[in-house]
């Protein structure tokens, strides 16, 4: 990167307080303006929220490769909201993918086979996988509202869709590294 570029990107991130949003607009990565309720913002926004509550969950006591795995997902998910923010940009990559099919098979295959539905909860770190899983899938909602208004990329649209399935995995595998078991729905419980 030449001087001129690195001077460029620190001012650019130095200066927070902007005012520039102040009548309702925000800037895209293609210098093109918005409204702050548009479909494109609250997709990014979904993922920015996403991306918080992953931040949550890692500030837990986390297995190694529980940890390393999301580490690896805040990063993509800086990948995706580089996508979200630069229309008709592809910035996810099929690999991201298949990396997040690869760990849910992983996961997935020290777990006992699920017999019934489970409620979100146990252990705290389970419990946050969970609020993430909601989380990513109300991304996964915003996007598909997007989608249906301006194409999105297949690698972008089918990530969050893989996320959300290796959040509920990891719920599943941390109440187990946690000493405790699924939390099972009981149907008819209260009725």
């Amino acid at each position: 990167m030449s001087d001129n570029q690195t001077e460029r990107k620190g001012n650019r991130l130095s200066k927070i307080v902007t005012r520039t949003g102040d009548a309702g607009t925000t800037g895209l990565g293609d210098g093109s303006r918005t409204t702050k309720d548009s479909l494109r913002i609250d997709a990014i926004g979904e993922v920015d929220e996403l991306n918080s509550s992953l931040g949550v969950l890692l500030c837990e006591d986390l297995p190694e490769a529980v940890r390393s795995a999301l580490l690896d997902v805040q990063n993509d998910l800086f990948d995706l909201g580089g996508e979200l923010c630069l229309p008709g940009m592809a910035v996810m990559k099929d690999g991201q993918v298949v990396r997040l099919e690869e760990q849910a098979e992983a996961f997935n295959a020290e777990l006992p086979m699920l017999k019934e539905f489970i409620l979100p909860g146990g252990t705290r770190p389970a419990a946050l996988a969970h609020l993430s899983r909601t989380v990513c899938r109300r991304a996964e909602r915003a996007m598909v509202r997007l989608h249906n208004a301006e194409a999105l990329s297949d690698p972008a649209r089918r990530y969050v869709n893989r996320l959300s399935d290796l959040l509920f995995i990891l719920g599943r595998a941390l109440n187990r590294a946690g000493g405790r078991g699924d939390v099972l729905w009981q149907k008819g419980k209260n009725a």
